[in-house]
């Protein structure tokens, strides 16, 4: 299994996020990024996660496998429009290796329609078991993050069935771009298909609808904008472009179930996405 000490020597060609001696936050190889959004590989104590640890909405699945006292299991996450507490089960793994993927990201790796998964937790192992399966062999028998990390990606890589229209790239893109301020009209008009159209795809590929996917990415950048405590209230209500507080609020709690001012009182407690969505801007 990963031993810990080998944190410290992951590839110097690799680009790393952030890390330390207990975690390491990463970005797949390039040929990747279009699915994957990074790679997280931790071994978690109280010291550095709260039992209240939370994971805020950002639109896409999340694929966990964890090791503690019980041995070897996996979680795959659907995308999710509501936070979700971890800290608890995290701070009882010896070590914990996690694959984000990028909105649609999963679907070309499973084929299953994401509006399926929309909310739940389910196990790799019901859509692709040989993935499955290869990776918990990887997880048990690698000794280095980094050969775990090329491994996987290999497998990852042979594991594509099929891919997303691209007109929902352009779609996701414009979104993100926009940072989530843009209307369904106006992406429509763009990429020169109905709303109707673009909300099947929406639905299929990523288990939400557009207008969802929308204010779960603004909220995401607000996400990031209350994390800078020099930024007030009011300049970042201008900044993601909201006419009344009210309206901001409400958008707030539907995605991360607090107001931003509680968010900002305990900001130590949630996991907020800072590397989901660089391959589309």
């Amino acid at each position: 299994m990963i031993k810990q000490n080998s944190l410290h020597s992951i590839s110097a060609e690799r680009d790393v996020i952030d890390g330390n001696d207990k975690f390491a936050y990463v970005l797949p190889n390039e040929s990747l990024r279009q699915w994957i959004s990074n790679f997280t590989l931790s071994f978690p104590d109280k010291e550095s996660i709260s039992d209240n640890y939370t994971i805020l909405p950002h639109g896409s699945v999340t694929l966990v496998y964890y090791y503690n006292d019980s041995g070897l299991h996996s979680m795959l996450f659907g995308a999710t429009t509501q936070s979700r507490i971890v800290g608890e089960l995290a701070n009882k793994c010896e070590v914990i290796f996690i694959i984000e993927f990028q909105p649609a990201g999963f679907f070309p790796f499973s084929g299953v329609k994401q509006k399926d998964l929309l909310n739940e937790i389910h196990s790799l192992s019901e859509m692709n078991p040989l993935v499955d399966s290869k990776i918990k062999e990887l997880f048990l028998k690698e000794e280095s993050a980094e050969a775990l990390f090329l491994k996987v990606e290999k497998l990852l890589s042979e594991s594509i069935q099929t891919n997303y229209p691209s007109a929902l790239t352009s779609a996701i893109h414009l979104i993100i771009q926009k940072s989530g301020m843009i209307s369904s009209k106006e992406i429509s008009t763009a990429v020169s298909y109905s709303d109707r159209h673009l909300n099947r795809f929406f639905n299929e590929h990523l288990g939400i609808s557009m207008k969802a996917f929308a204010r779960i990415v603004r909220v995401n950048h607000a996400l990031r904008l209350l994390n800078d405590p020099q930024k007030s209230l009011s300049a970042i209500l201008n900044e993601l472009e909201y006419y009344d507080s009210s309206h901001f609020i409400k958008d707030f709690k539907i995605v991360c179930g607090i107001t931003p001012q509680d968010y900002r009182k305990k900001m130590s407690d949630f996991y907020s996405e800072v590397a989901k969505f660089p391959f589309y801007t």
